[in-house]
């Protein structure tokens, strides 16, 4: 189905209500299953669906050593059939999705995906394509510093998938060339772009860890946004600031601010302001599981960033 049939498709009255859709994309290790987790545990497994696009991929692990490229590159997945799926959710409709085990990096049996009211995408390709980004209600590209990507993807490969920190780096600079030519490109077609990074000049408390990263997060006139300017106040510049700037195609684009070090309480009050912009009766109970990235873990940039995409999958439904 052409990418314009679908979006008309999906925004048929006449139609059963289809799920919103958003997704998230990014390199390997940005983050985008931590996102992606609070979301889905805020919205509640009878509500949400969560997939990652990464179970496309056309090779095993053992296949792909002789393949010419890497699983960053489109020939290395399914991309058609990840099309073809992407659109079956944007409908409604289930599909038989393939799965691939990052643990023994090996392709297993496919799993029936049910489409509930919000469907959660993640992964490295979900941008690629027009058709793809055309199923999309809200799309979103991690974008973090590279230095502190090559830290989370060593030491999350060699924690879960039993590599060594050499074999990781060695693999990190294989997929550079992948990555510059059919990943970073995908951030242009963003609704949201979030870095996670610390402030320049700020040293972050001792044992702070990712927790004290900060967020940037651009808000892209593409869709609509919460009013952050009615509700941010001059008190809140310490937790986080609006301001106007220039994104990388020179085009001006409102960033989000939000400091990892500001005080928990302060960061409560700023999550529930824009909590309260929400059009419709939701309650006041802000889900407390936003911000976790770790057991026992928490980041306050996280939790905003978290929020900011929750406030849009609610009013998309709405």
């Amino acid at each position: 189905m052409p990418d314009k049939l679908i979006r008309l498709s999906r925004h048929d009255q006449s139609e059963p209500r289809r799920p919103v859709m958003l997704a998230i994309a990014g390199d390997s290790a940005a983050g985008k299953t931590t996102l992606t987790r609070g979301i889905a545990e805020a919205l509640g497994a009878d509500r949400a669906t969560a997939l990652c696009v990464d179970d496309y991929h056309r090779y095993d692990r053992a296949q792909r050593k002789s393949v010419p490229f890497t699983v960053l590159h489109p020939d290395c997945n399914y991309i058609d059939i990840m099309e073809q799926h992407l659109q079956l959710l944007a409908l409604g409709r289930p599909i038989l999705k393939p799965v691939y085990d990052h643990s023994t990096g090996e392709l297993v049996r496919p799993v029936l995906v049910q489409p509930r009211e919000f469907v959660i995408v993640e992964g490295l390709l979900p941008l690629h394509t027009k058709l793809a980004r055309a199923c999309f209600d809200i799309t979103v590209y991690l974008d973090p510093p590279e230095e502190i990507r090559r830290k989370w993807k060593v030491r999350r490969d060699c924690a879960e998938r039993g590599y060594t920190p050499e074999a990781v780096l060695a693999e990190l600079a294989r997929r550079e060339p992948d990555s510059a030519a059919f990943i970073r490109p995908q951030r242009q077609w963003a609704d949201l772009a979030i870095r996670f990074a610390p402030v320049a000049g700020h040293t972050p408390p001792p044992g702070g860890g990712d927790g004290s990263l900060s967020a940037e997060i651009l808000l892209r006139p593409t869709i609509g946004h919460p009013d952050l300017l009615h509700v941010l106040t001059d008190d809140d510049r310490r937790t986080v600031h609006l301001k106007l700037m220039r994104d990388c195609d020179g085009r001006p684009v409102d960033a989000l601010h939000v400091h990892g070090y500001a005080p928990r309480e302060d960061s409560r009050i700023v999550e529930k302001a824009i909590w309260e912009q929400l059009s419709f009766d939701h309650g006041t109970v802000l889900p407390e599981t936003l911000g976790r990235y770790a057991p026992g873990k928490r980041s306050e940039a996280l939790a905003i960033a978290q929020l900011l995409l929750l406030w849009h999958l609610l009013e998309a439904r709405a």
